[in-house]
């Protein structure tokens, strides 16, 4: 693997700016910040954006039902998420809007390129409207049958189920979901994009690396179905940037939430001089860029955003992340459907790391969805941080401060065992790099193992220091410490509060670069509870809710 500096810039998929981040959201996230976290422990430049999506008629509804204008309503939301996200440690260094004055620029640029190559076009289609509520439906406000799996309950556009895209019109059986009728079809005009112009171009970028062979897969197969055709305009009424020379016509949300990416980035360089934005976006950029996704929006990110970037003379991704849904006890959890929990609720019963550890522990760098098990998370929690990690700062600390007044000593009891230690780095810097965060857990699980058993082994407990042995004594406990140190230290991307706790007390700071050098002579603070166990019978009840 390369140790040589890198330049990254990592982004995650947008949240709707008509509703709460719910702790599906934070799965992506938790991710994305682990990863980030890690690279920068790696003394790699990285950048960490995200922004709200924050256009589209569903923004207009719920800015009607609460009686705001549709801007007040996303620089509410927009405040409120990045609160959510703070709260869960996760530190964006932009977290920005789609409804930006950087956004509309880059979006006018692309569509100015894309009309300039006589991408664009226009065409007379047939499409759902509610005569009722006298509005074009989008795809998200029309559910059906999907037309190839025959899944009921899907969206206009996609089927959650079997992740096929289709046509609204394509649905079985569709209905609106503002008012409950059935929609007609009528006729209007849009620009559509000549996505499969690109379908040679694509074939070969998916098989580029920039994707797992999973999703490379799962490409595969829409492009041997054929691309289609894809229309970027929305008629009025509509939340968004209007599209220029056309009336009561405005730029379809999946056309300018991705270039949102961008407008972040491009925000943050005004905020920040010292980065210069077409490093990074230059078709030769040798920089790296990453996106966190979700895989129910893989379509998206793999076929159409490429293509987009690939006709505006910027640069494609370097890697498109994808992850599975999380599901609690069998459930997706999805706003529109009436289940999530609110990370807002979750915080005040819970800390953020128990949280992170979870998520870490389960993540792999595939596309299964997560279950999160309530019985599985407590005995984790309990488990590992509290009864395995924290037990062995706790059990060993306490000798030193009794005997030795809180120093370490001057070498280690066991140098062989402290280097195999050292030589994990390795294997958890290859699970790091490749997102693969269950199997560091399940590598720092098995090192506490070995390093409690040690403990047990040699029992300083119940060695007479009166006899002479307090270097004994001290050397094991030492040894103890700096096992714990080598543990929090490839933990700390994802514990991050613990690793703060941790560092206080041993009055070091936890760098990658420093894990072969042991503590040796150093003070360390007295012992403090550095993590609170979870109330079985306090979880059960607040996820039972849902």
């Amino acid at each position: 693997m390369s140790h040589a500096f890198r330049k990254i810039l990592v982004t995650c998929a947008l949240p709707y700016a008509n509703g709460s981040i719910h702790i599906g959201h934070m799965l992506e996230h938790i991710q994305a910040d682990i990863w980030v976290r890690y690279q920068r422990m790696r003394n790699n430049e990285v950048w960490f954006v995200s922004a709200d999506d924050s256009h589209g008629t569903a923004i207009i509804l719920k800015a009607q039902s609460l009686g705001i204008s549709p801007k007040k309503l996303i620089k509410k939301i927009q405040e409120e998420h990045k609160k959510d996200f703070l709260n869960f440690n996760i530190f964006h260094d932009n977290y920005h809007t789609t409804h930006s004055v950087e956004n509309l620029f880059l979006l006018r640029k692309i569509f100015l390129s894309l009309t300039k190559k006589k991408l664009v076009f226009k065409k007379r289609i047939f499409q759902f409207y509610d005569n009722i509520k006298n509005i074009f439906l989008p795809d998200r406000f029309i559910k059906g049958i999907c037309p190839l799996c025959s899944a009921k309950d899907q969206y206009g556009d996609h089927c959650e189920i079997c992740s096929s895209t289709y046509e609204p019109v394509d649905l079985i059986n569709p209905v609106s979901v503002i008012s409950g009728a059935t929609p007609v079809l009528k006729s209007t005009k849009h620009l559509y994009f000549n996505l499969p112009i690109f379908s040679d171009m694509l074939n070969s970028w998916i098989h580029s690396g920039v994707l797992s062979k999973s999703v490379v897969k799962k490409t595969e197969e829409w492009l041997k179905i054929g691309l289609k055709e894809w229309g970027i305009s929305r008629d009025a009424p509509y939340f968004g940037f209007k599209v220029p020379n056309f009336s009561n016509k405005y730029f379809y949300v999946w056309l300018d939430a991705p270039i949102g990416y961008m407008s972040a980035f491009k925000n943050l360089c005004y905020k920040n001089k010292n980065i210069n934005f077409e490093e990074f976006w230059n078709q030769d950029s040798q920089c790296e860029i990453y996106h966190f996704i979700g895989k129910d929006i893989i379509y998206f990110h793999t076929l159409f955003w490429p293509a987009i970037l690939e006709s505006s003379s910027f640069r494609k991704p370097s890697g498109i992340f994808v992850h599975g849904h999380l599901t609690v006890n069998g459930s997706k959890l999805s706003k529109s459907r009436g289940l999530l929990i609110k990370s807002s609720d979750w915080i005040k019963f819970f800390d953020s790391d128990s949280l992170r550890y979870y998520y870490a522990s389960k993540l792999t760098n595939n596309i299964n969805d997560i279950e999160m098990n309530v019985d599985d998370f407590i005995y984790k929690i309990n488990n590992d941080i509290v009864n395995k990690l924290v037990n062995l700062a706790s059990r060993t600390s306490v000798f030193i401060y009794k005997y030795f007044d809180g120093f370490l000593s001057n070498e280690l009891e066991n140098y062989k065992l402290y280097k195999n230690f050292v030589n994990s780095k390795k294997s958890i810097e290859e699970f790091f790099e490749n997102r693969n965060f269950n199997l560091v857990v399940r590598e720092c699980m098995k090192l506490l193992d070995v390093a409690n058993q040690y403990i047990n082994k040699k029992k300083p407990w119940k060695i007479n220091v009166k006899n002479g042995n307090t270097n004994t004594v001290h050397m094991i406990c030492t040894m103890g410490i700096n096992l714990f140190r080598i543990i929090i230290i490839f933990l700390k991307p994802i514990i991050p509060v613990l690793a703060k706790k941790s560092e206080l007390f041993l009055m070091s700071k936890l760098t990658w670069k420093n894990i072969e050098k042991p503590l040796l002579s150093h003070k360390i603070n007295k012992f403090h509870k550095l993590y609170e166990r979870i109330n079985a019978k306090e979880f059960l009840n607040y996820i039972n809710k849902y």
